[in-house]
């Protein structure tokens, strides 16, 4: 008969998760090395708001994966405007209004990807574009027209519902920074948005979210992303109403056509 295993300890349950559990004290403080972790990832958090965004970087980066795309910005001038004022984030500024309003190659019913800041550029530019390379080949694999990204600076979540309606697009997803975390300053998430309009609101979005090097793959997260894009233009929903059924099955041979296709990009 095998001996009982010794019980768990705090440092196994350590182990599991990047949470702050079982850090132990000194005195009635924290110790030192506790101490110097929370205010070094506190520090990683607030850079990650205040990181400067590069929206020419983005599109560089896209146009090497065959993608084109134009920029735009939201109706915050500046960084604390768009901090103190979250409503000036979900509206274009004039010039881009008129700048999409004669956006060329965009026909009715495509399929509108839209890159934007949000609270983190620092995931926007660590992750975005290795996310579209991933998600391209699943769109084309299920018939789904793309068409040029729209990259948004000062953008919150809902600037990609006027974005999608000027372009009149049936769908928006929108890829942006995630508020950033102790333990996922560098978090990216996407918002999937059928029938996009002025007034939505997270009741009638999808979003996968926690995409970084210690959380959700990028090939996870794209699988996952045109699933939700497939089923919602079919049903003609996103929100409450379209739950992620794909599972955790991959289509086979979907990931080494993955593969193929970003070593031709």
């Amino acid at each position: 008969m095998k001996p009982p295993s010794p019980p768990r300890t705090l440092a196994d349950l350590r182990k599991l998760t990047p949470a702050r559990v079982a850090l132990g004290r000194s005195g009635a403080s924290l110790p030192t090395a506790a101490l110097l972790d929370f205010t070094l990832d506190h520090a990683r958090a607030r850079d990650a708001v205040h990181a400067p965004f590069h929206a020419s970087d983005l599109t560089a980066s896209l146009a090497h994966l065959g993608v084109r795309s134009f920029e735009v910005a939201s109706r915050a001038g500046s960084r604390g405007d768009y901090l103190r004022r979250p409503d000036l984030g979900r509206r274009l500024d004039e010039a881009s209004a008129q700048r999409l309003a004669v956006a060329p190659d965009h026909k009715p019913g495509h399929l509108a990807l839209v890159i934007g800041d949000g609270l983190s550029p620092t995931a926007v530019h660590a992750h975005a574009a290795a996310l579209v390379r991933e998600l391209l080949p699943c769109l084309e694999a299920a018939q789904i027209a793309v068409g040029p990204a729209v990259v948004a600076s000062g953008a919150r979540v809902a600037l990609g519902d006027e974005i999608g309606a000027m372009l009149n697009a049936s769908m928006v997803v929108m890829l942006i920074g995630e508020r950033p975390g102790l333990s996922a300053p560098d978090s990216l998430g996407a918002y999937l948005t059928f029938g996009p309009r002025i007034g939505l609101t997270d009741a009638d979005r999808n979003c996968v979210s926690n995409i970084h090097r210690e959380g959700l793959t990028y090939e996870e997260a794209a699988f996952k992303i045109a699933w939700l894009v497939r089923e919602g233009l079919a049903r003609r929903i996103t929100g409450v109403a379209l739950k992620d059924e794909s599972g955790d099955a991959r289509p086979q041979g979907l990931s080494q056509a993955n593969s193929e296709k970003s070593g031709q990009a």
